[in-house]
């Protein structure tokens, strides 16, 4: 087994030095859990070349640039087709792990084009390639074209592998990635929990692949308001991340931020703003300053404190998200229109109301026009009709509210606390145009929702019951 040790404890040597102690245990040859992980490590990396298999473990430590440097290298000295195609290939992954998804998806295809003059269309090797460009488009937000890849590859795929693969498994875990993006989120479960099913028979427990798989089960249980079930899956996926991998990967960076997020929905700020600044000390180590990773975080951050009501730093961190976005993202691309979003709901909440049209204009020229997530259509048209409620062009905002709710009632379940959200701003228009037995009716169902859904304290169940004491006490 080499020389491999487990860490036991560390300890700082003295307050003003940077040393640490570091307690080691000598592991055995006996070591069943270190044996399952080593032979696990020794198929992932595999390859036909030393160079081959050293590239493959590179990306698999996320060593990206490292990665490239070596391709690169291999590029210019490959004699063959096969050889420039598995090359190419390559490349593709490392530009989609650094971000660069158009680069991504031109080296895929190149390797794409390459193999198809040889091989036939249900090869397995083709299934990898199209599924690795069906990743880059969904990370281009080109959810459709996504979809359309990992169809061919799953197909290939499920004629040519057992029921239990990882590689069936991993097309299981991206076809639920399309569904959550696209807001479809019963579909988006059922492909999760296919993987994940595989995942725990094929893997050993402690392999970083189940703890993504948890945190795929997770983010969809957040996204239809069970946080506390979006918690459990989370911790999981954290506990195997903490034994499997060293203390400042970035897949731990990814664990902070889905606490921050259940945390941010939960109403505890102030464990969300602990678990986002672990994430961000985590990706300073891990990445270069303007790196893609760091735009989720600034949006955590902003969301955070929009909801703390510190609109500055609210702004502040928004603006550093799309500034990020701006450079690493195509033009139409959904998670700009999303960053539009928030920044011009931060200028409703600062009372700058025509900033804030200007940037739900900005965000619908995105949404209306390309495929994405009705929820975050659903979001923008609510953030539109609050700020034309507080102007007081009550006919506008009820428009905005109902095209909003519409897709939320079709969407979410009954009992979501996103559809309590649009029952109490529309309490607070008919509040405020005189229509006190319709206002009522909004606002019972806001706060039965916040009552079922949210802790006690939460600053939105507070303020549902601030506004109907308001109805009551003018009917």
């Amino acid at each position: 087994m080499h020389t491999v040790f487990r860490i036991g404890e560390v300890r700082k040597i003295d307050k003003k030095s940077p040393l640490y102690e570091v307690e080691l245990k000598l592991t055995s040859d006996d070591d069943q859990q270190l044996r399952q992980l080593t032979d696990r490590i020794r198929e992932e990396s595999s390859g036909s070349t030393g160079w081959y298999r050293m590239g493959q473990l590179l990306l698999k430590i996320d060593q990206f640039n490292k990665a490239e440097e070596l391709y690169m290298a291999l590029l210019e000295q490959a004699s063959d087709d096969s050889d420039r195609a598995h090359i190419y290939h390559q490349l593709g992954w490392v530009k989609r792990n650094q971000g660069q998804y158009k680069e991504a998806a031109s080296f895929y295809e190149m390797s794409l084009k390459i193999k198809r003059k040889t091989l036939p269309e249900n090869h397995p090797s083709l299934a990898n390639t199209y599924h690795n460009i069906g990743q880059v488009y969904n990370n281009m937000g080109d959810y459709s074209k996504a979809y359309e890849f990992y169809e061919k590859a799953v197909k290939i795929r499920e004629e040519d592998l057992p029921p239990n693969h990882r590689n069936l498994a991993s097309s299981y875990n991206n076809i639920g990635a399309v569904y959550n993006d696209m807001g479809n989120y019963s579909k988006a479960l059922k492909f999760y929990e296919k993987a994940h099913k595989i995942y725990e028979k094929a893997l050993p427990p402690n392999h970083p692949s189940l703890a993504t798989s948890c945190n795929n089960i997770g983010g969809v249980y957040k996204n239809i308001g069970d946080y506390s079930k979006a918690l459990e899956f989370y911790e999981k996926a954290h506990k195997i991340k903490e034994k499997a991998l060293p203390p400042n990967h970035p897949e731990l960076a990814i664990s902070y931020l889905n606490f921050a997020g259940c945390y941010e929905r939960m109403g505890d700020y102030a464990a969300a703003l602990k678990a986002l600044r672990n994430a961000f000390q985590i990706q300073q180590q891990a990445f270069q300053e303007g790196n893609l990773a760091f735009a989720s975080t600034y949006s955590w951050f902003g969301r955070v404190y929009r909801s703390m009501k510190d609109y500055p730093k609210a702004l502040d961190n928004f603006e550093k998200c799309l500034s990020i976005r701006h450079k690493a993202l195509p033009e139409k691309h959904p998670n700009r229109a999303i960053t539009y979003s928030n920044i011009g709901d931060v200028h409703r909440l600062m009372g700058c109301y025509e900033k804030a049209l200007a940037f739900h204009q900005k965000t619908l020229n995105i949404q209306e026009n390309v495929q994405c997530n009705p929820l975050e259509c659903a979001t923008t048209y609510i953030n539109l009709g609050e700020t034309y409620r507080e102007m007081k062009d009550y006919s506008k905002a009820l428009t905005y509210f109902e095209k909003g709710l519409e897709i939320r009632e079709n969407k979410l379940s009954k009992n979501h606390p996103d559809l309590a959200v649009v029952y109490h701003n529309m309490a607070k228009l008919y509040l405020a145009t005189r229509k006190y037995s319709i206002a009522m009716k909004n606002i019972q169902q806001a706060v039965e929702i916040a009552q079922e859904k949210l802790p006690s304290t939460h600053p939105h169940l507070l303020e549902y019951k601030e506004t109907f004491e308001k109805i009551r006490k003018k009917m």
